[in-house]
């Protein structure tokens, strides 16, 4: 089953063609982190992976699309081109959030064997990306890679005041990097941004059993900057 992965949660803009067997490869990835070109680097990519690969748009059976929290503009460009691909040729979506593909990348190698000896395999990861206004959105993974708390978004201090008693002992992701020392945990260089193979890794039973479509909702935790005006604004004769 060959298999869309797109993710535009963070500065890292990523497609990836995936097949999905008893075990799950990546054919070809595309990524390029660049915070203000969503829009115009995901479909080049997307075609630049099926000519990599030699399939072509026909051959796809699903799209899993890393679902944020991020920004709304960028998440949204991801968003709207996975449902638009998979509407226009019939195929089911299937979401993951995008700091599980972090948590997972971290807890265990891509393998799928335990990171013997590192604090990842040991202990407890805080998978934490850029949310902007001095912010990071974050959650804490078990070595397993399973989710121990809620995607949350917070300033970095305040963070790393809900991660005492935790039990975490190293970080990753982008936001984890930049706010390294008021996070007051070690810090890994990667992952740093949410990687196709997690992401895929994270949908193939979906993909397996041919689950229904999912809706595509994404994971914003706050409102947007912009917002409708209250009201009209009379006009001076």
């Amino acid at each position: 089953m060959l298999v869309l992965v797109l993710d535009s949660s963070t500065p890292a803009v990523t497609a990836a063609l995936a097949e999905i067997t008893d075990d799950v490869r990546l054919l070809a990835s595309r990524r390029t982190v660049d915070a203000r070109a969503h829009g115009e680097l995901l479909s080049p990519q997307i075609a630049a992976c099926l000519t990599e690969s030699g399939a072509a748009a026909a051959d796809l059976t699903a799209v899993v699309a890393g679902l944020g929290p991020g920004p709304f503009t960028g998440l949204r460009v991801g968003l709207v081109t996975a449902a638009s691909v998979a509407h226009a040729l019939g195929i089911p979506t299937y979401g993951v959030n995008s700091l599980d593909a972090l948590g997972h990348a971290a807890g265990t190698d891509l393998a799928g064997t335990d990171l013997a000896g590192s604090d990842a395999a040991t202990g407890r990861v805080l998978a934490a990306t850029d949310a902007r206004r001095r912010e990071i959105y974050w959650a804490v993974y078990a070595a397993d890679g399973r989710r121990l708390t809620d995607p949350a978004v917070g300033a970095p201090a305040a963070v790393a005041e809900a991660l005492a008693g935790l039990g975490v002992t190293t970080a990753v992701g982008d936001g984890a990097l930049r706010y390294a020392e008021l996070l007051g945990v070690p810090v890994r260089p990667e992952p740093r941004y949410p990687d196709a193979l997690p992401l895929a890794r994270l949908a193939a039973d979906r993909v397996r059993t041919a689950a229904p479509t999912e809706p595509l909702t994404p994971c914003y935790l706050r409102r947007p900057d912009a917002v409708a005006a209250a009201g009209r604004k009379p006009v001076l004769q």
